[in-house]
Parts: C-alpha cells; sequence; structure tokens
C-alpha cells in the first residue's frame, strides 16, 4: 500500500486553509468612481470623458435638444455624496439624480428625484419626469452661498425619505419626502438647450447600510 507523504499532506491542508480564509472576488463592490475612467457607468458617452480624477460632460459646441445622463450600473439606497461642483461661466443647467431609473436607454433619459444645479435651481429637489419641483431651495440662501462661475462645495444625504442637500455648507434642502424610492441609480446631468460644460471633480461616496 503507497502512502501521500507527510509534508504533501500537510502542504494541501494548509493551502486549502488559506483558499477558505482568502475572501472572494466576486464579493468585493466595486468603488462608485474609481477617478480614472467611466468603469461603472454608462451613458452617451460622446459627452462625457474623465479629466485629471474629474467627471466632465459637455454639449459643446452645438448643445442638445433633450436631457441626458451619465448613470451608474449599481442601484443605491441610503448614501452620502460630496463633490466639488461648476458650471463653464455660470453657464447651463446640471444636477444629481438619486434614487432614479432610465426611461430611454438611447438617450438616457431618466425618471426620479434630482438635487439641482444651475440658474434659479441651485439646491432645490426636483422630480424629473417624476412630478416636477418636490422642494425649491430658498432664493436668499442660494443668492449668498452659490458662486456661479467658481466651484461649489455640493452634498447630498438620502436616508429613509429624508434628503439633505448644502451648497457650500448651506442647508437649501432639508425634510422627508414620501414618494421617495426606495432605491435606484444616481446619475450626473447635461441639460437641453444651448451649448455647456459642467464638471465633478472631488467626488466622495458613502454607502450608509446600517440605516433605518
Amino acid at each position: 500500500m503507497r502512502t501521500q507523504p507527510l509534508t504533501a499532506g500537510i502542504t494541501a491542508i494548509l493551502l486549502a486553509g488559506l483558499g477558505a480564509s482568502l475572501p472572494a472576488a466576486s464579493q468585493e463592490k466595486p468603488s462608485f468612481f474609481n477617478g480614472k475612467d467611466l468603469s461603472g457607468w454608462r451613458g452617451l458617452l460622446q459627452y462625457w470623458k474623465v479629466v485629471d480624477g474629474a467627471i466632465v460632460g459637455s454639449t459643446e459646441p452645438t448643445g442638445l435638444k433633450f436631457n441626458t445622463f451619465l448613470c451608474s450600473e449599481r442601484e443605491y439606497g441610503d448614501f452620502e455624496l460630496s463633490f466639488q461642483v461648476r458650471l463653464k461661466n455660470g453657464r447651463g443647467n446640471s444636477g444629481v439624480q438619486i434614487r432614479s431609473e432610465i426611461l430611454d436607454k438611447e438617450k438616457f433619459v431618466v425618471r426620479g428625484p434630482q438635487c439641482d444645479i444651475g440658474q434659479q435651481y441651485w439646491g432645490s429637489l426636483y422630480g424629473e419626469h417624476f412630478g416636477g419641483m418636490m422642494q425649491a431651495a430658498p432664493k436668499d440662501l442660494v443668492a449668498k452661498a452659490v458662486k456661479p462661475t467658481e466651484f461649489n462645495d455640493y452634498s447630498i444625504r438620502c436616508v429613509g425619505k429624508r434628503v439633505t442637500i448644502k451648497i457650500n455648507g448651506v442647508t437649501t434642502v432639508d425634510g422627508e419626502f414620501p414618494k421617495m424610492p426606495d432605491k435606484g441609480i444616481i446619475a450626473w446631468q447635461l441639460h437641453s438647450g444651448d451649448a455647456m460644460e459642467v464638471t465633478f471633480k472631488n467626488i466622495s461616496f458613502h454607502e450608509i447600510s446600517s440605516a433605518k
């Protein structure tokens, strides 16, 4: 009767134990935005690119006849998102969709709540194909807080039905919204109309998995 050498048996046991302790690659969640390319995002990529770690959307020089969005492949529930945003020369309109869904996969038109960016709508919560304005930001606060042609700090906290929006540390929306979906995609907006460019940089994202 031939027996397996003792050292070979020990090696097999050690390797099996090591394999059991290693995390499965398939269980690792992809990063929200890797700062290098648009992996994990989908949209009309002729309008979107990554420049120096920032997401840049542009409809120059011709503009667009419809709103379009760069959409996350994953859905999210409770989270905190912060970034800096600038509308080139203060022109145009943008926003960030939260807990939304894609309506048109050819044009990447979406439906859901939007944290608005631009013009008199800065810092408001708007329902894109979702019933219109959900809560307008106070005009006096927006006028004091927003730097129209510069980068602005923008933060969004969404937990349960509550949404809080801040611009440069000033709270523009903070309330409960009963029609807020439980989860959905996050998406960056390019608005229809004249040519525009928007830059989102220093993007930080945190899922709040334990929130009730």
